[in-house]
């Protein structure tokens, strides 16, 4: 797909010098994601970085499913994944893989690591296990299963592959150093017990390997070269290096790990558990509910795969953790559509004004320009005619200071129509206005010299009565009233997660737009004239176009950045 071109950064710095020394021949990354939910912006900065890196050094890119725990993947998340990676222009041409693809190698693996004193089995239950890890600042005490004899944990772990003990009574530990001022180093699991079937392995293990123990294991068979994650796994690195060193012998290859920021952002949930938790609940129509920081839900509201890559591009890589304002991605989403989607007229909240001297009955054709800067996307025609709508919030009967749009006495421009001057409303009995009543001057239709004439009211945007379509649009705002603090995956629910949803997230309004929008392929962008940028929804049928703002029209970030 076409893309700005990316910047340096200090990864592709790291790897030249790789390549300049002769530490590999050629570049072989990969993508790991876990299939146990859909992919988020968050994912976004690992999975441009892993593909473009590739791209760029003529390499490969793996597709690897890190599917280590059955008890919440699912052949859904799977298939969504890999259309993500699609839509964003990234083929994983390096081959599609799975974690349990190497099982069999790993469980191989600890076998010999038994044998050779690297590993035991364990019987410290969980609880007792992270008090015997020690702290940060104390050390670890050795398990007192640390020094049974190996052909004693070699028994036991193959009578735990035969489902013999019960979960969490047993797990095969690493002996590395209880001592180590790295945490992770602390003799960290590598096997445990789970009596779950498996999605694609079925029920031929109830032991699964950890994600530390299986990671690198799957980097070194599938030869890749750079292992490029996110700085949460700098402290994992070690461990890493040790796998990889203490299976070269079963090993092609020694993959070199390589960390960056990840991507934080406000007014975001990036936690697959607060998103699950969401869509478990029902307080979002879906995975790709608009309103979701998902790339199925990003995509469905309108955003584009360029946006996206060129807003992973002008964050940048660094080392340093950082929060990025949303504004920043709703500017890269609002300048690639600027340019490339056609504009139309909707009111959201109508108003019906009569224009009391045109003759009923008759109409006049009026040509706008689907984009202003490319006329290649050409023109259409709506009829104007005696009655139109316009938005509810462009009339005033009593206007406040400024207010520059119609009110008894203004005049205003129609867009590409005529100038017309307020003369009055209507109300119903509650007090209600229902109609506004406007005269045209016949001599300013657009174009004409009269047009040319200065008046002090803006351009309002309008629909005929008359050949207009009911149109739905659905607004979104924040899930969240503020910004939610991000947790380790595992750690418990806040209490007032579900008590700090905005209950104004969404707004779904009624109006009328042009007839040309019922027309539109599902999956199309507007712009909706002084309004926003608007996708077209899959829920649309031909009697009611359904379409999702994608973002408004003021930019925020370009006025924070001049």
């Amino acid at each position: 797909m076409e893309a700005n071109t990316p910047r340096g950064n200090f990864i592709w710095d790291a790897i030249e010098q790789d390549l300049a020394e002769g530490r590999y021949q050629e570049v072989h990354t990969r993508f790991p994601p876990e299939p146990n939910g859909y992919m988020h912006i968050g994912h976004c900065k690992a999975l441009i970085m892993d593909f473009l890196t590739a791209e760029k050094y003529g390499g490969k890119c793996n597709l690897r499913f890190d599917d280590t725990n059955p008890a919440k993947e699912d052949t859904e998340y799977v298939e969504n994944i890999k259309k993500d990676i699609h839509w964003l222009g990234f083929h994983w041409t390096g081959g599609e893989f799975y974690a349990s693809d190497y099982y069999d190698k790993c469980y191989e693996i600890a076998e010999d690591w038994i044998r050779r004193g690297l590993a035991y089995v364990d019987e410290l239950s969980k609880d007792e296990m992270r008090e015997y890890r020690g702290t940060l600042t104390e050390p670890g005490r050795n398990s007192p299963w640390r020094d049974r004899p190996w052909e004693e944990s070699l028994d036991l772990f193959r009578r735990m592959r035969a489902g013999e003990f019960p979960e969490g009574s047993k797990t095969l530990r690493a002996k590395i150093d209880m001592a180590s001022p790295n945490i992770v180093m602390r003799d960290p699991a590598m096997y445990r017990i789970l009596y779950k079937e498996h999605w694609r392995t079925g029920n031929k293990w109830c032991i699964y390997p950890m994600y530390d123990f299986a990671h690198p294991i799957g980097d070194a068979l599938e030869g890749i070269s750079h292992s490029l994650c996110s700085l949460e796994y700098e402290i994992h690195r070690p461990l890493y290096d040790w796998v990889v060193e203490k299976s070269a012998d079963m090993l092609p290859a020694r993959p070199r790990q390589i960390e960056f920021s990840r991507l934080n952002m406000t007014r975001t949930v990036m936690s697959k558990r607060y998103l699950r938790q969401l869509v478990e609940g029902g307080y979002v129509s879906g995975w790709d509910d608009p309103r979701m920081p998902t790339l199925s839900a990003m995509r469905r509201r309108g955003y584009t795969a360029r946006a996206i890559r060129n807003f992973v591009d002008l964050i940048g890589m660094s080392k340093a953790d950082s929060t990025v304002d949303f504004a920043v991605l709703e500017h890269c989403v609002r300048e690639d559509l600027g340019d490339k989607a056609a504009r139309a007229m909707v009111v959201l909240d109508p108003l019906k004004v009569v224009l009391t001297n045109w003759p009923e009955g008759t109409t006049k054709a009026v040509t706008l320009e689907n984009h202003p800067d490319h006329p290649e996307m050409g023109e259409r025609t709506l009829n104007f005619g005696r009655e139109i709508y316009i938005e509810r919030e462009d009339f005033m009967e009593v206007p406040v200071k400024k207010y520059q749009r119609m009110y008894p006495g203004n005049e205003v421009r129609l867009k590409g129509a005529y100038i017309v001057r307020c003369d009055g409303c209507v109300r119903d009995e509650s007090g209600l206005v229902t109609e506004v009543h406007c005269t045209v001057d016949p001599d300013s239709f657009s174009g004409s010299a009269g047009a040319d004439r200065k008046i002090k009211g803006k351009t309002l945007h309008w629909v005929p009565v008359e050949g207009s379509n009911p149109v739905e649009s659905r607004l979104y705002e924040p899930l969240l009233n503020e910004d939610l603090e991000e947790e380790a995956e595992d750690a418990p629910d806040k209490k007032d997660f579900i008590a700090r949803l905005n209950p104004e997230s969404l707004k779904v309004c009624r109006g009328y737009g042009e007839a040309c929008l019922a027309e539109a392929d599902t999956g199309t962008s507007f712009q909706f004239l002084r309004t926003g940028y608007f996708c077209k929804d899959p829920d649309s049928t031909p009697e009611l176009p359904v379409f999702n703002r994608t973002v408004g029209l003021r930019d925020t970030f370009a006025k924070q950045t001049k």
